[in-house]
């Protein structure tokens, strides 16, 4: 028998302004409360409030702590700071990927992992299994996670903040109150838009959600559900778990390199990922628009003159771009911008070509 969905500590929140709600990676969640098309615009225009509950965080320390995460993460923990965050990875022996995730410094010797919420249980099993020099705690049942991402974000989080929030800085974090919530907040998001992600105790979160839809409303907030989620994702090409990434493909071929560092040393993936940078990538995950009118869905082939070339892992139409456009893997030699491809959609090839990344500018406050 299927296991019962969990839900977030806002579900009746949810339920109480009518949003549709949908199984997503074992979680009851919201996949849109207006509309998709109209979450996604509020996002991009005012400010939108997203329920991220479902992701997964452990927290590792101890004297062996950053040795732990050197060895089982892809980038460097060694060059953060107390207060920063690093985007990193988790790899397979063969450089396949077990997920991605967030790592945030809270100490000289405490670290937080934020990781995909249909990987929680995978995830800690890898982590306690090959990362036994520290004190690993699963901490996910008992966070709480908001997103707030916008254009006004800053002003909407910066009126109910404890402290100025103009100057924690892009991957950055302070410790503090949002409506007199105790939060750790965190300038990062997954939409393109200037932002911040709201830790608290899961206790504490439905508290929090109501005084930012309260404080928010002439600012335009409003509630954002997966659907909108995923499009503005796609607009960056930010890659997601189980469409983009997962245990068939590497690092490297994701465009993921930038996060793999080698010099620092051991760990989980990295002579593999090696091996693959000296010999070269065989494909490349790249943004494509749809010449013709049609939406390229995940698994759907790619051909280059009638021949498979690769396959879509994401595809939709972008609100903020006005186009149907696709992530996909495809051949090294046709990941150039301008190259022509066909995408097979029911049986029939729908002109397409690479274009440039990320389809929408990003405008993330980095400064």
């Amino acid at each position: 028998m299927n296991a019962p969905l969990k839900r977030t500590p806002l579900h009746q929140a949810h339920v109480a302004v009518g949003a549709r709600m949908v199984p997503f990676g074992g979680w009851e969640m919201p996949v849109q409360y207006a509309g998709i098309i109209e979450e996604h615009r509020a996002v991009r225009s005012a400010v939108g409030l997203f329920d991220v509950s479902h992701m997964g965080e452990f927290e590792v320390e101890g004297p062996g702590a950053l040795a732990a995460l050197q060895s089982v993460t892809t980038n460097d923990a060694a060059a953060l700071e107390i207060g920063q965050v690093q985007y990193s990875v988790f790899c397979y022996p063969n450089g396949t990927v077990v997920d991605d995730l967030t790592v945030y410094r809270l100490a000289a010797d405490r670290y937080m992992l934020t990781v995909n919420a249909s990987n929680i249980d995978k995830d800690y099993a890898w982590v306690t299994e090959h990362a036994k020099t520290a004190r690993w705690r699963n901490v996910s049942a008992e966070t709480g996670l908001v997103a707030v991402q916008g254009p006004k974000a800053e002003v909407l989080v910066g009126r109910l903040a404890d402290q100025d929030v103009t100057t924690i800085g892009y991957y950055r974090f302070a410790l503090g109150a949002v409506a007199a919530v105790p939060t750790l907040i965190s300038r990062t998001g997954y939409t393109g838009e200037d932002g911040f992600e709201l830790y608290t105790a899961a206790s504490d979160a439905a508290r929090l959600w109501a005084a930012l839809l309260d404080g928010g409303r002439a600012a335009g907030v409003a509630p954002i559900g997966l659907g909108a989620r995923d499009t503005l994702r796609l607009e960056m090409k930010y890659a997601l778990y189980g469409n983009d990434i997962d245990a068939t493909t590497n690092a490297l071929d994701a465009g993921l390199g930038w996060v793999v560092k080698p010099a620092k040393g051991e760990f989980i993936g990295r002579d593999a990922l090696e091996k693959i940078r000296a010999e070269g990538v065989r494909r490349r995950l790249v943004g494509i628009e749809m010449v013709d009118k049609a939406v390229a869905r995940h698994g759907y082939p790619v051909l280059k003159d009638g021949r498979p070339a690769g396959i879509v892992t994401s595809g939709s139409y972008g609100p903020s771009v006005d186009k149907y456009i696709a992530m996909a893997y495809v051949e090294t030699a046709l990941a150039a911008v301008g190259t022509a491809l066909e995408v097979e959609i029911r049986g029939q090839a729908k002109a397409a070509r690479v274009v440039k990344t990320p389809f929408h500018p990003s405008r993330v406050k980095k400064a």
